[in-house]
């Protein structure tokens, strides 16, 4: 199988800038080589176009800098829909986790497939319930169809990408009360930290890997750092105490690719800036090769 790296340096989608820094400190860290050592093919297919920060400007507050991320988001859907069509695993390198309003539904134009999101965070505000207006707080939710037509459809009809029935979130620690509404509404499985620390992640991860397997075509992965407890990943731009412990992340990562039907990834929200020795862009490189099937023993 073919890797296709898809870099996607945007940090329009937060308040913190930085984030663009992260596809580059991902290389920096080796990935292409170890990626190569684990027996993939796999090609560099560069950054998508982003444009400069300060050449963008705010026309709503509610949606930050959308006038900028919708062809943001239409560059990094057709980068994956290229690989997907040409048989290829897309892997997403972030960048602010707004991306994957569009990663995510480049890949659903070819594949019914089931979303695991592991973040502190649901991002599944809207328009109306968000309390900063950064859009990295709603793809998600634009994902299984809610919010701002713009950020659902891109070039599609505005239905969900995703079946919000097939979307399990993990790790969550951080909610705003519409997005707990939202959710409700939506059914989508919500495994936060504190049933992680009830039942244990390997029975956490069991029921969310029944869930999105019924009746898709694989599995998407959309991982975001800060999922991580700060301790193990100071290098992100909405860092939240209590999360994943390291070998946590490690395990989500080893079950899904035990599965064998991961068929996609995003890995996001690594900031470089605040990083120490970047050391959470090399964890997040270990992520990946966990994810596409490297084992301890």
């Amino acid at each position: 199988m073919q890797i296709d790296l898809i870099g996607v340096p945007v940090d329009l989608g937060a308040d913190r800038r930085g984030v663009d820094m992260g596809p580059s400190a991902m290389r920096y860290a080796h990935l292409q080589r170890r990626l190569e050592e684990l027996g993939y093919a796999v090609k560099d297919k560069g950054n998508v176009e982003v444009p400069i920060a300060e050449t963008c400007s705010i026309t709503e507050p509610k949606l930050k800098y959308i006038d900028c991320i919708v062809p943001i988001g239409r560059r990094v859907a057709g980068a994956v829909a290229t690989s997907v069509q040409a048989g290829h695993f897309p892997l997403v390198l972030g960048g602010d986790h707004s991306l994957a309003f569009a990663s995510v539904r480049g890949m659903a134009r070819f594949k019914k497939i089931g979303l695991v999101w592991v973040d502190a965070h649901a991002d599944f505000n809207t328009a109306e319930t968000t309390p900063s207006g950064n859009i990295h707080g709603m793809p998600l939710a634009a994902l299984a169809g809610l919010g701002d037509s713009r950020l659902v459809r891109l070039w599609d009809k505005p239905i969900p990408a995703v079946d919000p029935r097939r979307i399990a979130i993990v790790g969550v620690r951080d909610l705003d009360p519409g997005e707990r509404v939202n959710l409700r509404q939506a059914g989508v499985m919500v495994q936060s930290i504190e049933q992680i620390d009830r039942l244990g992640l390997y029975a956490v991860m069991m029921q969310v890997i029944d869930r999105v397997s019924q009746d898709t075509e694989g599995i998407y992965l959309s991982f975001d750092m800060d999922s991580l407890d700060p301790r193990h990943a100071p290098g992100v731009g909405t860092p939240v105490p209590g999360g994943l412990t390291q070998r946590e992340g490690h395990l989500i990562c080893e079950m899904l690719a035990e599965t064998g039907k991961l068929v996609g990834m995003d890995m996001v929200e690594i900031n470089p800036i605040l990083d120490v020795q970047n050391q959470t862009a090399a964890l997040a490189v270990d992520y990946i090769l966990s994810a596409l099937g490297r084992r301890i023993w």
